[in-house]
């Protein structure tokens, strides 16, 4: 296993990356259908290319298994291979970001429990709730926010 922050991303990686993302999302994201996800995928090449910064986990075949993307101090996506889930590759990533890049703030579907969950352990809080997603979609979404006090203990 290898974590590293990626500059030059060519199109074969973003298209590995893209798998990983759609192995992610089609479990746990359940409230999308499956035409949602394809549509929704066509934007994710476009968003790996301009995010300022770009972590990926690959494992000992060098393939790409987990990724995070990160614009200033905000976490913009974390993905996981499902078959990876639960190995801690998440709090890797999270904490490669607090400590990097001072990340606190994230955005995360209402309708991803597990995502909570991960992100309220890591010390995130909820401060901030919409309807509408952030394409204004009907997806309620989470703003949550680093609590300090939680990360020192």
């Amino acid at each position: 296993m290898k974590m590293f922050e990626v500059g030059d991303r060519s199109p074969f990686l973003i298209d590995l990356l893209v798998d990983v993302w759609e192995d992610s999302v089609k479990n746990t994201h359940l409230f999308l259908s499956k035409e949602e996800i394809e549509n929704i995928k066509e934007y994710v090449p476009h968003a790996l290319k301009k995010v300022s910064h770009l972590v990926i986990i690959e494992n000992i075949d060098k393939t790409p298994i987990a990724f995070m993307g990160i614009e200033g101090n905000k976490i913009e996506m974390l993905f996981i291979k499902n078959s990876e889930r639960k190995k801690g590759f998440g709090k890797k990533l999270l904490t490669y970001g607090i400590t990097h890049y001072g990340v606190n703030e994230l955005v995360v579907n209402e309708e991803n429990p597990t995502a909570i969950k991960f992100y309220e352990h890591m010390g995130f809080k909820t401060y901030q709730r919409k309807e509408l997603d952030e394409q204004n979609n009907p997806y309620p979404i989470l703003y949550m926010r680093l609590e300090i006090e939680k990360l020192k203990k």
